[in-house]
């Protein structure tokens, strides 16, 4: 089975700028899988964004997530290690994605990045919603605490290395299998 490192921090703060100095420095390869590739720039969602019925953002939105999350443990089941970007917006998809990948070897690290640095790249990167990083930023660190927590205002290069070294001592125990009640908090 393959081993994960999911990165979990607000919309614009550089979690996919990391992953990419992740994958340059890492000594084993790591596939990038990013709930982004179904999102934007892609064929994957259907055009057509009805209010109402099948088309309805709220109908599709629920059944992606969940086969995004059984796409991550398939690739890993099949023995890819993963670096995944992504933003748990609440309580009920950090249960999901523990669910899905309880039985993994997953490095949880929380992404911070200030407020006024979070909304400067979000208007110059204008491809999100305006107000996305705020509600984020008030969010994404809430629901669980991290295996380790970066501060994405550093260089990319340097965060990478250290979470490169975090993750090569990191002990058994992890958030994931503490949150999943495979251990005890105290083990």
């Amino acid at each position: 089975m393959g081993k994960i490192i999911l990165l979990n921090g607000a919309s614009s703060a550089g979690k996919s700028t990391l992953v990419q100095a992740l994958q340059d420095q890492l000594e084993i390869p790591f596939l990038q899988f990013s709930l982004d590739f179904f999102m934007f720039n892609s064929q994957v969602l259907p055009k057509r964004r009805d209010s109402r019925g099948a088309f309805a953002w709220i109908e599709i939105r629920s059944k992606l997530f969940a086969g995004y999350y059984q796409c991550l443990a398939a690739l890993s089941k099949a023995g890819n290690n993963l670096v995944i970007d992504y933003i748990v917006e609440n309580k009920d998809q950090l249960e999901q994605l523990v669910a899905a990948l309880e039985p993994f070897d997953v490095f949880y690290v929380g992404v911070h990045c200030p407020l006024p640095e979070l909304e400067r790249r979000e208007i110059q990167r204008a491809d999100r919603r305006i107000g996305d990083a705020k509600r984020d930023f008030e969010t994404v660190h809430t629901f669980s605490g991290y295996d380790f927590e970066v501060d994405s205002s550093l260089p990319a290069d340097l965060n990478a290395a250290i979470i490169i070294e975090a993750w090569k001592i990191r002990k058994s125990t992890n958030v994931f299998k503490v949150l999943a009640g495979s251990v005890s908090i105290t083990n």
